[in-house]
């Protein structure tokens, strides 16, 4: 196999970055792209610390996020599996990055930054949902802005219809896990369970 292990090498492949590319980023939340996120609810959180990468999910009633000003948001840390993988690489190492999706849109936002894990009682409070406050509440000093075309959910289809219609023959949640424990989770109760208990859980 042949490798590229030079920048100048792999530079050679591609061609140079158009100048709408290069225009597009900003170092603020322009007004624009104020807009877009605050019609988001759904975005995916990417964070690295001393126990490697994370990458996470995060989703909520538009918008996900609270804008503050045109150089910081506010992003609460909803209920979730207790793992704290992001949180606790954020802790060791506050850079992040974010990808905005909105559905039936193609093109999405990316924003990268540093963060802090804010507690402030009356903060928490203003993200409270269905009376439930979250644990914490990430505090994001925007670094760059800038949206991503349209080619990877075009090539994907990922929001037409024939996608959305039905799930796909894959393993359950409670398939997987029967699997990797070799029974010792019975995934049969855990799927028959699931959709009440994360019903009771979301918040």
């Amino acid at each position: 196999m042949e490798y590229i292990t030079t920048l100048s090498h792999l530079e050679s492949l591609f061609d140079t970055a158009g100048d709408a590319s290069i225009r597009k980023e900003s170092p603020t939340l322009h007004p624009g792209y104020q807009a877009w996120i605050e019609k988001s609810p759904c975005a995916v959180l990417a964070t690295s610390g001393p126990g490697g990468l994370d990458t996470s999910p995060r989703g909520d009633p538009a918008p996900l996020v609270r804008i503050r000003s045109e150089r910081t948001i506010l992003l609460p840390e909803r209920r979730g599996n207790n793992r704290i993988d992001s949180l606790r690489n954020i802790v060791a190492d506050p850079r992040v990055s974010l990808i905005f999706f909105i559905p039936g849109v193609r093109e999405t936002v990316r924003v990268n930054g540093t963060a802090k894990i804010c507690i402030e009682p009356a903060l928490l409070q203003s993200f409270a949902m269905n009376g439930q406050q979250p644990k914490c509440v990430l505090e994001i000093a925007v670094e760059t802005v800038f949206f991503q075309c349209a080619r990877a959910l075009l090539r994907s289809s990922l929001w037409s219809n024939d996608q959305l219609a039905a799930r796909p023959d894959v393993p359950t949640a409670g398939q997987l896990l029967s699997a990797l424990t070799e029974n010792a989770i019975d995934g049969m109760t855990y799927d028959a369970e699931l959709p009440v208990r994360q019903a009771k859980t979301l918040y």
